[in-house]
């Protein structure tokens, strides 16, 4: 991924409201929700949404696909993880003790944190996500 890519889903991740559109439409990936629906999670008014999905949508980080008289919206996970993997991509390169220093000061789970799969001692909490090996 190119910087300038990042910074475009960076920019349509930047007001509250598209952060939790886009949380909410990974928390129900891979089905996603209707429109609707996610007005009534988040309590957004439709012209407002209608404003945040065109712009999640418009960036590549979710899809739209007409069901009926309903859109259904869904996240696209693997856009998602290419600009987590980004972000990380040279953390602390050339020095991975750091890097694990930091992990561990995190209040992220080591098993959901990039370069750690099958390296933790201790096993996942029952809340975050086992990681498979299609890393």
């Amino acid at each position: 991924m190119e910087t300038t890519s990042a910074a475009r889903l960076f920019e349509a991740l930047s007001s509250d409201a598209r952060l939790d559109v886009f949380r909410l439409l990974v928390k129900h990936a891979p089905n996603g929700l209707v429109a609707g629906e996610i007005a009534r999670h988040l309590d957004l008014p439709a012209t407002n949404l209608s404003f945040h999905l065109k712009a999640i949508v418009h960036s590549g980080l979710a899809t739209v696909e007409k069901e009926g008289r309903y859109l259904r919206y869904r996240a696209v996970i693997p856009l998602m993880l290419d600009l987590i993997a980004f972000l990380t991509a040279e953390c602390c390169a050339g020095n991975p003790g750091k890097c694990r220093a930091y992990r561990k000061r995190s209040q992220v789970h080591p098993s959901v944190m990039p370069g750690t799969a099958g390296r933790s001692r201790k096993s996942p909490s029952p809340n975050s996500p086992s990681r498979t090996k299609d890393r």
